[in-house]
């Protein structure tokens, strides 16, 4: 079966730097906060071109802290994409605000702007845009509607992580750039992890108390926050790949542009966008007859991932917010027809054809 990740295959073209990473940590005895999360922050702040970068336990732990530190909360809203991962609302109603969902543009599947404008009232504190599959959200437009009505800027880069538009890194755009590690991620650790990128040194120093049972140190506690602190040895490791993002990230881009010339006319392809880099942490076609396609590279030895089968708002879990079918035609839509395929830097392109054979004969 051709799999949809290898993470064992990375972890052996790298094993011995990796090793001794983790060894270096070992041997120092410092696992928690060490020097190793502040140069992984150091490093990664400085890509992005931003002051600050926190690293904490999870992506949605970043997206929750990031919240919380924005000073949103009960009564509060915050609009977002459905067509994401549940942690996204999760971590808007962690904090008590309501996450209010908008549909999405039909070809990149990100945050329509034209329908957050539709949905901002007096109690619209943020907007989350979500960066899905590593294609980045229109910034320019949601900046200028948050320019224009006051309103904080959360990116959700759990999938975008080296992705540009016009120039800039995304996570470099909003008031917080959220990050998730999760071993299938682009820059992945093996465990979970996430970071915060921040502009705000008050937003900064607040976080950085929330990620810590609301301390600075010494035992004095200034708030009641959370224990949310990124691993030294994640850290560790996550400082390996780190070194390679940029060089992974262009392998995705061939996967993708191997695929996309193989599969032309056959399936609705993934875009990029005039401007954008898209760094395909999924590569997600489109099909009429999804379920078909699935069993056919099924039982010819293919995986396959359906990403997201049913949009937030449809979730049992978020029921109480009234939502039904039929509010978010073209979310609703992707949902029926998406199908991601294996993508990843060690893919061989063998496998991409064999890939595309099978779906050109379906």
């Amino acid at each position: 079966m051709i799999p949809m990740v290898d993470l064992k295959q990375q972890f052996h073209d790298i094993k011995d730097e990796i090793c001794a990473a983790i060894t270096e940590v070992l041997e120092s005895s410092q696992y928690i906060l060490g020097p190793k999360v502040m140069e992984l922050e150091r490093q990664i702040a400085a890509y992005h071109g931003m002051p600050a970068a926190l690293g904490v336990a999870s992506g949605t732990d970043a997206l929750h802290l990031a919240v919380e530190a924005l000073g949103i909360g009960e009564g509060d809203e915050v609009i977002t994409t459905p067509f994401t991962f549940f942690a996204t609302a999760e971590a808007i109603m962690y904090t008590g605000a309501t996450p209010v969902f908008v549909d999405i543009e039909p070809d990149t599947m990100n945050i329509d702007p034209v329908e957050i404008e539709k949905k901002i009232t007096e109690r619209t504190r943020a907007i989350l845009p979500v960066h899905i599959f590593g294609h980045p959200a229109d910034m320019d437009r949601i900046n200028a509607l948050a320019k224009k009505y006051a309103l904080k800027v959360i990116e959700d880069c759990a999938q975008s992580f080296g992705a540009e538009y016009n120039g800039r890194k995304t996570g470099s755009f909003g008031d917080a750039g959220c990050f998730s590690f999760y071993p299938s991620k682009n820059l992945g650790a093996y465990g979970d992890g996430g970071m915060i990128l921040l502009k705000d040194p008050a937003v900064t120093e607040d976080v950085r108390k929330l990620r810590n049972h609301g301390s600075k140190g010494m035992y004095r506690h200034e708030c009641v926050g959370f224990n949310s602190r990124l691993d030294e040895i994640q850290a560790a490791i996550l400082l390996v790949k780190f070194g390679r993002i940029d060089h992974y990230n262009e392998l995705r881009r061939q996967k993708a542009a191997l695929y996309n010339s193989l599969l032309s006319g056959k399936v609705e392809l993934p875009v990029e966008r005039a401007g954008c880099r898209h760094v395909y942490h999924q590569y997600t076609i489109r099909s009429n007859n999804r379920v078909g396609l699935q069993k056919i590279l099924h039982d010819k030895g293919a995986s396959s991932v359906v990403y997201y089968p049913v949009p937030v708002h449809l979730q049992e879990a978020v029921s109480v917010l009234g939502y039904k079918k039929g509010d978010l035609p073209v979310a609703e839509e992707a949902a029926e027809k998406v199908l991601s395929l294996p993508v990843y830097p060690e893919l061989e392109e063998s496998s991409i054809r064999e890939i595309a054979e099978i779906i050109n004969h379906a």
